[in-house]
């Protein structure tokens, strides 16, 4: 399947959305897990202290891609109306790879996404002005079985 994030094409096998320690996680990671955990033809996986949920098929993840934008979006606007704060988020993209084509742990590589969060509450004059928070709880990997 051709994983299109936001510009950024990768064919692959799959996605994996992950929630890690949910009771730890802030709303913002829950909502984000919960708007890719109904889509049509998700396998949802329950772990301990993990929440998983696979896609495989292209039509599935353009599904996953828009809510996961949507709630971003919506989110970004709250600030606005709340208290005026100016919000942005953008994704971050990793990945830990050996010259045989597995990570650290032995497993096939593959990509990780994470979300960072940005907030601006200052005015003009005021010296602190913003901060990024990156939700650790929430990410994807984008993966691939063949050899």
């Amino acid at each position: 399947m051709l994983v299109d994030l936001f510009g950024l094409r990768m064919d692959a096998d799959g996605v994996t959305f992950h929630l890690w320690s949910p009771w730890r996680c802030a709303a913002l990671e829950h909502r984000l897990f919960d708007a890719v955990k109904g889509i049509p033809g998700a396998d949802p996986e329950d772990q301990p202290d993990e929440l998983r949920v696979h896609l495989t098929e292209a039509k599935g993840w353009k599904a996953a891609a828009q809510n996961l934008e949507r709630v971003l979006k919506g989110w970004q606007e709250e600030g606005t109306e709340a208290g005026g704060e100016k919000r942005g988020w953008r994704w971050l993209i990793e990945t830990d790879v050996d010259a045989n084509g597995y990570d650290l742990h032995g497993e096939k590589a593959c990509f990780w996404a994470y979300v960072r969060l940005s907030l601006d509450r200052g005015g003009p004059g005021d010296q602190e002005k913003g901060e990024d928070i990156d939700l650790n709880g929430f990410g994807l990997s984008v993966w691939r079985n063949e050899e």
